[in-house]
């Protein structure tokens, strides 16, 4: 067996962490650059946004793309379908039960458990079904956006 000495520490850094962060030379971002989501910085007045949002909605080349601004209005109201739904099957699932317990009572014990495991299993899987779905429609338009963009700025 030999005899084994650990390492030395690395040497500490000449400045703590704040005070180099505070002598760091700031990087100033234009207003066209894209934050690491890859939407772009809205310049100008808010306003200008919803005009641009019917510009590109009328679009008819489809140059523009509006799925990112309506990704988050689609996911409610998916949510909303899906929880009214939810409502719906756990309610009758149930009212189909109780209404069946005299003429067989094993098969409504049954029907109630089941929707009570059934719906809820179902619903969540609903709901990560449509996030996936929207994320995927997302990152595809992503992607055609930053393709576009490297695009046209490549040189040809």
């Amino acid at each position: 067996m030999t005899d084994a000495t650990p390492p030395p520490p690395p040497p500490l850094p000449d400045l703590p962490a704040d005070e180099a962060a505070a002598s760091a030379p700031r990087r100033r971002v234009a207003a066209d650059d894209v934050d690491d989501t890859g939407v772009p910085a809205v310049d100008g007045d808010v306003a200008d946004v919803g005009k641009g949002f019917f510009r590109a909605l009328f679009d008819l080349s489809f140059r523009t793309f509006i799925t990112r601004r309506l990704a988050s209005v689609f996911y409610i109201a998916g949510l909303i379908v899906i929880g009214v739904g939810a409502v719906l099957y756990l309610v009758s699932g149930i009212l189909s039960g109780i209404g069946a317990v005299w003429f067989n009572p094993g098969a409504a014990i049954s029907l109630i458990v089941a929707t009570v495991v059934l719906v809820p299993l179902i619903t969540f899987l609903a709901v990560i079904a449509l996030r996936l779905v929207i994320e995927a429609v997302v990152a595809l338009i992503a992607i055609a956006e930053n393709t576009e963009r490297t695009a046209a700025h490549t040189e040809r």
